[in-house]
């Protein structure tokens, strides 16, 4: 089942959190090179981006947003990258942090990112049932004994978790007790996340098929105090759970593991500045129950139906709790909107 991805089928998307990005692209010039590259500059971003030549590539600006009219949305920080998102017009995006760099594997060989996020897209899943050799459609790897053969055929793999090398992805209160650890672990694995289970996607690395899952990729949970820090934000968190839910509803599948990217520590140390305010440990327990219980009725049979029903429902159950979930509810509604209007392949 496995698919082919043709370079003119994917776009790479980047948000442009700082103005110099000669060393970024530069690192990745030899895995860029040959695809369409669509980079968003920070709304609040007041400098002129340096971006080298060489590159097919479409800048988008706050002026460029425009295009949208009025929003509820608030495209800043990181969640620039998701107007990417909005504007593309290809199958696949790919996107990759502009404070990471090319990993190492544990052979000294440099890691093409974009080719592993590829394989993961075009090689089934299997959430059905877990394989303890990972994935089964990696080289050297199979279905183990006791698998059943009715499930190995896989499902489309529609998204794909890359992870971190040396600043790993995580909150500002474990940042600070563990302010001098790196991630140096490089674990040579890809698994698919079992049916039912949750898991934080980070938009650090991550992949995705725009052209399914494009209505669900949404930019809809803002902490009130959110800051251009990943620790600031839980947008992509929420993000991956809603996009989990709907895979498990339409039969799809998500993948993690490879591959790696190194990020950069240069801010680390600013994550006490976030501590004393960061609201995201009350708010992902209350995220947590109702992720688990949360089920998509039998009528949702497009991904837009399963956003549809989950916007009423977060409004319904959560939005009295919390005023950031009743606002993360009117953001899925808008993000429907603007999907229709500017996302779609027809808009």
């Amino acid at each position: 089942m496995s698919l082919e991805i043709l370079d003119s089928e994917v776009d790479i998307v980047i948000a442009a959190l700082q103005p110099n990005l000669t060393a970024f692209f530069e690192a990745w010039r030899p895995f860029f090179s040959r695809f369409h590259i669509i980079v968003v500059k920070d709304p609040d971003l007041a400098e002129e981006l340096q971006i080298p030549a060489g590159f097919d590539l479409k800048l988008y600006t706050k002026s460029d947003m425009g295009i949208l009219g009025t929003t509820s949305i608030d495209f800043s920080g990181h969640s620039c990258r998701y107007f990417g998102y909005l504007v593309s017009r290809k199958k696949y995006v790919i996107s990759i942090d502009d404070n990471c760099l090319p990993a190492k594997d544990n052979g000294g060989l440099t890691v093409d990112a974009i080719a592993q996020h590829m394989s993961n897209l075009k090689t089934p899943a299997t959430p059905f049932f877990f394989n303890t050799l990972y994935d089964p459609f990696r080289k050297g790897a199979d279905f183990v004994r006791g698998y059943p053969f009715s499930l190995r055929e896989g499902v489309e793999c529609m998204l794909s978790c890359g992870l971190w090398l040396h600043n790993a992805d995580y909150d500002p209160m474990t940042h600070v007790v563990k302010r001098s650890q790196h991630n140096t672990k490089y674990v040579d694995a890809v698994m698919t996340v079992p049916l039912g289970a949750m898991m934080p996607v980070s938009g650090i690395n991550v992949a995705f098929n725009r052209e399914v899952l494009g209505p669900v990729m949404f930019p809809a949970l803002r902490l009130r105090k959110e800051g251009k820090h990943r620790w600031d934000t839980l947008e992509d968190v929420w993000n991956g759970l809603c996009a989990k839910v709907v895979c498990d509803r339409l039969g799809y599948g998500m993948k993690t593991g490879l591959p790696y990217v190194i990020r950069s520590d240069a801010e680390a140390g600013k994550a006490l500045e976030s501590l004393k305010e960061w609201e995201g440990v009350k708010v992902m327990d209350v995220v947590l129950s109702f992720f688990e219980s949360l089920k998509l009725s039998s009528t949702a049979v497009t991904v837009e139906d399963c956003v549809k029903e989950l916007t009423s429902i977060v409004k319904e159950n959560l939005g009295p709790q919390n005023a950031i979930f009743a606002k993360a509810a009117d953001a899925m509604e808008e993000w429907t909107n603007l999907w229709k209007a500017h996302g779609a392949q027809n808009a």
